[in-house]
C-alpha cells in the first residue's frame, strides 16, 4: 500500500507522540508500504521549526549546502543521531558526497 503522509502525522510519528493514532503508527511501521512525503510538509516543517514550535529535522540540517541537500542530509543526520538508526543517502550529488557528513551510495 502507498500512504502520503501530512506533516503532523510525520511529526508525531518520529517524535513517537502518543498524539498518533495506532492504526496510523502500525501504518507508518509496515516495512512493505510506500511512504510518500510532500514537499510542502518539509516546507511546513521549517516554517514551524522557525517559529519555534518544533526542533526536529530542520535543526540537523548543516550550514554549507543548499537547503534542498541540507533538508536530506537532516533527515539521515535525525535517523542517524537521534533514532540511532544505520543509515546512508542514496544519492550521486556530489555536494552531499564531499561534504562527508553522510554515508552515501550511487
Amino acid at each position: 500500500m502507498t500512504y502520503v503522509v501530512d506533516t503532523h502525522a510525520l511529526i508525531w510519528h518520529l517524535t513517537n507522540s502518543s498524539r498518533i493514532g495506532n492504526l496510523a503508527r502500525q501504518f507508518l511501521l509496515d516495512s512493505t508500504a510506500l511512504l510518500i512525503v510532500p514537499a510542502i510538509a518539509l516546507a511546513e516543517i521549517r516554517f514551524l521549526s522557525q517559529r519555534g514550535r518544533m526542533p526536529l529535522i530542520v535543526n540537523h540540517m548543516p550550514a554549507g549546502l543548499n537547503i534542498h541537500d541540507a533538508l536530506i542530509c537532516a533527515t539521515a543526520l535525525f535517523y542517524r543521531d537521534s533514532l540511532g538508526e544505520d543509515v546512508q543517502v542514496v544519492t550521486r550529488d556530489e555536494k552531499i558526497a564531499e561534504s562527508q557528513l553522510v554515508e552515501t551510495v550511487w
